[in-house]
């Protein structure tokens, strides 16, 4: 999407180092950030107050207005600082750097990539560095500040940074604020995940994930109707509101089949491919990204790998992964990362991590898992940094957990809440 330039008109105070207010309500007459350089002469200020950073796909440029004290001259250097890592909403923290990509502009000149970058090591450590293009002094410069984010931005609160503009080297000439607010918003489609629930009827329903903790999931769309041929169905990959993601069916004849993600929100699903005979001797199919496992009735867990040549149907020969699998009443594979979750005839939870081309041995997420007839991975469905989880009670009550991270591998938290009722109508929900 083109870039276009927004702004907030807020009263803010971040020029003496108090953090802007949360938005609510109407919004106060707008005030620049401003800073005065030592030499009482300078000033940075930031049109509009802090930048509004959408989550995904949107471009925002601030603007920032720098007049230099009277006499500067040469080449003048300017650098933008930013916290290196910052506490989401959660608690959590991550490097700023991985859900935002700045590009940079002085006095209209062409954007150039101003990555952030961390000039000490370490984690936590820094702060992020922005380094501005090289111009000539004069009374008056502007920085043009571009923006580009992930749909994992808006779960950063209030970002201030400091622009340091400098001649023989920053900050020697002016230094200010610039401050950067994370919008709460639906992101676009393609950076939100969909479920998917069969009726009893054999009728697909598709239901678009918002991104939002509030209300995660809309009201469900209809997709098509006789998938009640199927035994089995197993996304593949991870499925968007854009129409992305695959999936494969497994007939009452042990056919597997393959549908391709079409692109089309409306119709997501391309017309299917036939993949093989001979899948009935699975108790159980899941996913790992692209790939599929399988349980066999001894037990026995094998992987298949998509071939990266040809058709995407086709699959290599398969890989024995080990025996033992039976124990599991249970398996849910995750998506975008080569781990699993079982659950045991107790209603014991377990985490099988990735050690390629194996798994490393269990951990014990937790037990009373025995509540739910279905545990679903939903990916990113309510914007958190890790994946998510679904669980379906017995009374056809659906339960989040967002999830968190341990040992490498996503897992769903000790607490849940309710986000849906009378899923019961469905005999299978993906």
């Amino acid at each position: 999407m083109a870039g276009k330039r927004v702004t907030l008109a807020i009263a803010t105070a971040l020029a003496v180092g108090v953090a802007p207010a949360v938005l609510g309500g109407t919004a106060a007459v707008a005030a620049p950030l401003t800073a005065v350089a030592a030499t009482g002469t300078a000033t940075v200020v930031q049109e509009g107050g802090p930048l509004v950073v959408p989550s995904g796909e949107e471009v925002v440029t601030t603007r920032v207005t720098v007049t230099l004290p009277e006499g500067a001259s040469g080449p003048v250097k300017a650098r933008l600082l930013l916290p290196f890592t910052w506490d989401f909403v959660n608690g959590d923290t991550y490097p700023l750097s991985w859900d935002i990509r700045p590009s940079c502009s002085v006095d209209g000149g062409p954007f150039q990539p101003c990555l952030l970058e961390d000039p000490v090591a370490g984690l936590n450590r820094g702060p992020h560095v922005a380094t501005m293009p090289v111009t000539e002094a004069a009374p008056t410069i502007t920085y043009d500040i571009r923006i580009e984010s992930s749909r994992d931005a808006r779960r950063w609160k209030d970002v201030t940074g400091t622009l340091e503009v400098g001649a023989g080297g920053a900050p020697d000439l002016a230094s200010g604020p610039v401050g950067f607010r994370f919008a709460h918003n639906t992101p676009a489609p393609g950076l939100r995940t969909t479920m998917l629930g069969r009726d009893k009827a054999g009728v697909l329903w598709q239901y678009e994930g918002t991104g939002l903790p509030d209300k995660p999931l809309k009201a469900r769309e209809r997709v098509g109707g006789g998938w009640n041929a199927y035994t089995l169905i197993t996304p593949l990959g991870r499925r968007t509101a854009a129409g992305e993601g695959d999936l494969v069916a497994r007939d009452k004849a042990g056919v597997l089949w393959f549908y391709e993600g079409s692109g089309n929100p409306a119709a997501p699903f391309k017309p299917r491919v036939r993949v093989g005979g001979g899948w009935n001797v699975y108790t159980a199919i899941g996913n790992l990204g692209t790939r599929l496992i399988a349980r066999d009735k001894a037990g026995v867990l094998w992987e298949y790998s998509q071939k990266r040549l040809g058709p995407p149907a086709p699959y290599e020969e398969r890989r024995r992964i080990g025996g033992g699998w039976n124990v599991y009443n249970a398996i849910v594979g995750q998506g975008y990362h080569y781990s699993a979750l079982a659950r045991d005839t107790s209603g014991v939870l377990w985490s099988y991590t990735s050690a390629h081309p194996d798994f490393a041995p269990r951990t014990r997420v937790g037990g009373g898992w025995n509540a739910y007839d279905r545990i679903v991975f939903a990916d990113n469905l309510v914007g958190s940094r890790v994946g998510d989880f679904l669980g379906r009670d017995k009374n056809g009550d659906l339960w989040l957990y967002e999830g968190i991270s341990r040992d490498g591998n996503d897992v769903p938290p000790p607490s849940r809440r309710q986000i849906g009722h009378g899923w019961g109508i469905y005999d299978t929900i993906l």
